[in-house]
């Protein structure tokens, strides 16, 4: 009995012994299998073809892969480190669906941003470039990346204080290249947007980045496939997802970018074929027919990333785990998101005051402001052209707020040389030579000089001293010349002429010499009000009578063949009030506009012995509105009139003929040619439809009616139904050039019409 309990007890032990064995080797094999392999996502660089990355990883995320680090270079870079700070698949292709990615590659800053010196500036000339020892260099790049910069600032917001990538919500790491010594730097630290910015600069689209004392482009030029790096982070599998071709034929290189990227390609091609050896998982969609520049064609191309990761889904799902990633948890910044920025902290600002600064941004640590009206403050800076990319920074303080960092890097490059061209039926051919000239007296000062080559030479010099908010102080000369064929009554009635001819016609010779000392102040780059002092040389003049030999009309005051109607000079005081939110001063398409003006004529040297002091006001009132898309109508009103008894008549107000930038009182008026309508004052209403049909691309309707003679104000006549109308139907460029305009216009008065053509900016 005892041996056969103790035969049972032992058989019990041994089977309990087994159990127990097994039971632990199943422990360690669940152990082993839920040590999952950790996984790496590389993403190379090409510009818009990296958009496709988004494709790839929407079907990552459908086949249950949990990334575990991340790795990019140029456009890999900047849709990396978005994901690494949480951002979904389906997110990021909404972020870039709604953005216009090549409007901020331009750069192109809102008129808002700029005072009304630096708008005009602006709208002027077709192009500029840096001058210095009479020597003309290029542009680094065509952009500086600003709008891009700022772009990054806000969607990273949220983690803005994490300064080591390996504690982002996913590790992360990017590449840039050391121009100076042709290395690869990695960046795992920092400020994210900074880095990414640098990752991303390409070589002759956008400035060079300096981080740490390092001048970096582009990590696409040395490592557009950062594998190795990825592995390093602690990566068992490799995830690729690469967007970069081969080599392109002779009908591709169509730009300096591409030709840029071809020559780096001959080292990428060769490595690509080792790293992609060494990649798991390798998808590599089919991009060959889109440019690092098609932005455009973005559902395109994301298209083609998921098509190419479809086809590893197998593989993709072989490493999905059982444990789902959280969707973002944070809220995107939207541009009104209230910013409690408590301290300002100005770095670099040798050659401008920080009042200078402040006065451009526009708010005081503590002021209430937003997102929007961050960017717009760092937007008038940045227009000012006295700063390089400014790569600001925003980072919690011990106060309960945020320090707003502003490191500025100023130009070094103080001179410029400026070109344009210009043709219209009235100042017909020109071109344009400018110098101008930035900290000539003192730190916030700029000088330009315009002379202008062609029909009529003309010239334009501009001293202005920006105190923003403060009282600026300008100067301002210019000599202007034009000839237009007019009717003879026209001058009969205005000056005396005598009698005797038997002409209609004639033509008119206006020579202005135009000099003024003002003071203005500026407020949110929009609205401005000057007072200054002008003296103006002002001569009306024809070879027309002088070389009739039918000629009765007395020539007392004719030499070399001209006769002069007007010779003098005058001296009078200025005051004026002026508000421009228009998007576009050749096409506005939202905004309003006023511009009010008072001169006082004080003396004069009186030519024709008729002066006595006088005034002349005149305001113009104006809006623009979008009405459905891509249309939108501008509708304004404009009226002056003249105060006092003096028979001059040399400043009446003459209406007729398209464009803008006309000198004193001559008011385009649509349907009748330049300088048709005169008279002591007027009232006139205008209205245009605009239809951008494609974009940079105009159909236009104009319609203008108005009521012009002598003392119009004082007998009530400009209450009365409309004596003059017109109607014009264009077509509008925005060229390289500036603004394109055809148009041809009509007038049921005179039963007329008139075709007008004018091509570049005005000046």
């Amino acid at each position: 009995m005892n041996l056969f309990v103790k035969s049972n007890l032992g058989s019990m032990s041994m089977v309990l012994s087994v159990l127990l064995l097994s039971a632990g080797s199943l422990i360690a094999q669940n152990k082993e299998q839920n040590k999952r392999p950790k996984i790496g996502l590389v993403l190379s660089g090409g510009g818009a073809k990296g958009m496709a990355h988004i494709g790839a990883l929407k079907i990552i995320e459908e086949a249950g892969v949990e990334i575990d680090y991340i790795g990019g270079s140029s456009m890999g870079a900047i849709v990396g480190a978005l994901y690494a700070a949480g951002y979904r698949a389906n997110a990021l292709d909404s972020l870039f669906k709604a953005t216009n990615i090549g409007s901020l590659i331009q750069d192109n800053l809102p008129r808002s941003a700029k005072t009304f010196y630096e708008k005009e500036d602006s709208e002027r000339y077709a192009l500029t470039l840096p001058f210095k020892n009479f020597k003309v260099a290029v542009p680094p790049a065509i952009s500086g990346g600003q709008n891009i910069y700022n772009e990054f600032v806000r969607l990273l917001y949220h983690v803005k204080d994490i300064d080591d990538f390996n504690k982002l919500p996913t590790p992360f790491v990017c590449i840039a290249t050391d121009i100076e010594t042709g290395k690869q730097v990695i960046l795992n630290s920092g400020y994210l947007p900074e880095a990414i910015l640098a990752s991303g600069t390409l070589p002759s689209l956008f400035e060079p980045t300096v981080i740490n004392d390092k001048v970096l482009i582009d990590g696409g030029v040395v490592n557009n496939y950062p594998i190795e790096e990825v592995r390093a982070m602690g990566a068992d599998v490799i995830i690729g997802v690469d967007v970069q071709h081969g080599l392109s034929d002779r009908d591709a290189l169509l730009s300096a970018t591409e030709i840029l990227l071809q020559i780096n390609n001959y080292r990428t091609v060769a490595d690509m074929k080792m790293k992609s050896a060494k990649t798991d998982i390798y998808i590599k969609p089919k991009i060959e027919e889109y440019s690092v520049i098609d932005f455009n064609r973005s559902s395109e191309i994301v298209k083609t990333g998921e098509d190419a990761a479809k086809l590893k889904i197998d593989e993709l799902r072989a490493l999905a785990t059982d444990v789902k990633r959280i969707e973002n948890t944070f809220s995107v910044v939207e541009p009104d998101k209230q910013l409690t920025v408590n301290r300002l902290l100005i770095e670099g600002n040798t050659d401008h005051t920080r009042g200078y600064v402040k006065g451009k941004l526009r708010f005081n640590p503590n002021d209430p402001i937003n997102f929007k009206k961050l960017q717009q403050g760092i937007g008038n800076l940045s227009a000012t052209g006295n700063f390089r990319t400014i790569k600001y920074k925003l980072l919690d303080n011990l106060n309960g707020g945020e320090d707003l960092i502003l490191p500025l890097n100023e130009t070094k490059n103080t001179s410029f040389l400026r070109l344009g061209a210009h043709f219209d039926d009235l100042y017909k051919s020109a071109a344009l030579i400018n110098i101008t000239k930035k900290r000539v007296l003192s730190k916030d000062d700029v000088a330009s000089f315009d002379f202008i080559l062609g029909d009529n030479i003309r010239y334009n010099f501009e001293y202005y001293v920006d105190k923003g908010t403060y009282w600026s102080f300008g100067i301002n000369s210019r000599f202007s010349d034009f000839e237009q064929e007019v009717d003879f009554q026209l001058i009969a009635d205005n000056f005396e002429v005598g009698t005797g001819t038997s002409l209609n016609r004639i033509n008119l010779n206006v020579s202005d010499f135009t000099n003024q000392l003002y003071i203005q102040t500026v407020v949110k780059e929009e609205f401005a009000f000057t007072l200054g002092g002008e003296f103006k040389h002002l001569q009306y003049s024809t070879r027309t009578l002088g070389d009739n030999p039918n000629n009765t009309v007395p020539r007392t005051r004719s030499g070399s063949g001209r006769t002069y109607f007007e010779r003098s000079n005058f001296i009078s005081a200025f005051g004026s009030l002026k508000l421009d939110t228009y998007d576009d001063k050749y096409f506005p398409s939202r905004g309003l506009y006023f511009n009010g003006d008072m001169h006082y004529y004080v003396l004069s040297s009186d030519y024709n012995n008729n002066f006595k002091d006088f005034s002349v006001s005149k305001a113009r009132l104006g809006m623009a509105i979008p009405l459905f898309n891509n249309l939108s109508i501008n509708v304004e009103t404009e009226g002056g009139f003249k105060l006092g008894t003096s028979n001059v008549t040399s400043f009446d107000f003459l209406l007729g003929g398209y464009g803008t930038d006309f000198i004193n009182n001559f008011v385009p008026f649509v349907g009748y040619d330049f300088i048709s309508l005169p008279g002591n004052s007027f009232v006139k209403a205008y209205a245009r439809l605009d239809y951008e049909f494609i974009p940079k691309n105009h159909v236009m309707f104009s319609a203008n009616v108005a009521n012009i003679e002598d003392d119009l104000f004082r007998t009530g006549d400009w209450f009365k139904a409309p004596t003059y109308s017109g109607y014009g139907v264009g077509y509008g460029l925005e060229s390289f050039l500036g603004p394109v305009n055809i148009m041809y216009s009509w007038t049921p008065e005179e039963g007329e019409s008139q075709f007008f053509v004018s091509i570049g900016y005005w000046f």
